[in-house]
């Protein structure tokens, strides 16, 4: 691995396990530290451990929407690492599956409260704190199904439309210091996604023009990608993450 993010420090939430987890470990890899969330705090030190420790890495509990977690965690990560200039909006929610004409109005709230504006809360904070005087990059985790209808999970959906066209607004109200852009995964083999291949993988995964469902190092490849001086020329992008489905025009 290279040390392209030697010298950065990076908060990713939503970082304990999946796909949070998965880009964690490629930016440590890749020279950065690292300041994770999550709900859980003994998962979070279970990830820290694996991420190498203390050294390259620190989890702060607490929910994503809340705003005096959010303070906690960027201050922490200036005080403990000495920068914030990565920022990861990984954390997202998905607590119903089925029609929308079914769905709860105060189920669908949550949703856009924490896919939505938890992550521009984020990226409010973090550039006030840090990346107004210094300059940096976001990444936010989006979803193919932001970009076509994916039935069972519309709100689901509808957030993350929303969540790529935030990114495109903020791409050119932060620039030129700072770049904001997003990945649009398909399914990705994690927990969060199970209900949508377990028990019929195969059947799922002949869908995909490359033969499979994605993994969490797939999208943190990207996510590097673009948070890194490789993209330097990339701002108000979604990079579709997907085997080749869409494209393809797999269900």
């Amino acid at each position: 691995m290279s040390e392209r993010f030697a010298g950065q420090t990076a908060i990713i939430t939503g970082a304990s396990r999946g796909i949070g987890l998965a880009i964690a470990e490629r930016l440590v890899a890749e020279g950065a530290k690292v300041v994770i969330t999550g709900r859980e705090a003994a998962a979070l030190a279970e990830a820290v451990a694996r991420l190498g420790g203390p050294e390259h890495a620190l989890g702060v509990a607490g929910h994503a929407a809340d705003t005096a977690h959010q303070d906690e965690v960027i201050a922490k990560a200036v005080d403990t690492f000495g920068s914030a200039g990565l920022l990861v909006n990984n954390t997202g929610i998905n607590p119903v599956y089925g029609p929308l004409t079914e769905l709860d109005p105060d189920v669908a709230r949550n949703v856009v409260e924490v896919n939505v504006l938890a992550a521009l809360s984020w990226v409010q904070k973090i550039y006030k704190a840090w990346m107004s005087g210094h300059g940096g990059a976001v990444v936010g985790v989006a979803s193919l199904s932001g970009i076509r209808p994916e039935p069972g999970i519309g709100m689901y959906g509808a957030s993350k439309a929303m969540l790529m066209h935030l990114t495109k607004e903020l791409a050119v109200e932060l620039s030129p210091r700072v770049r904001v852009n997003a990945v649009a995964p398909a399914v990705v083999k994690t927990r969060f996604a199970a209900a949508l291949y377990e028990g019929r993988e195969d059947a799922v995964a002949a869908e995909y023009p490359l033969g499979r469902l994605g993994s969490p190092d797939d999208v943190a490849g990207a996510v590097a990608f673009l948070l890194s001086a490789d993209a330097a020329w990339i701002t108000g992008r979604t990079l579709v993450v997907d085997g080749g489905l869409a494209a393809a025009g797999g269900a």
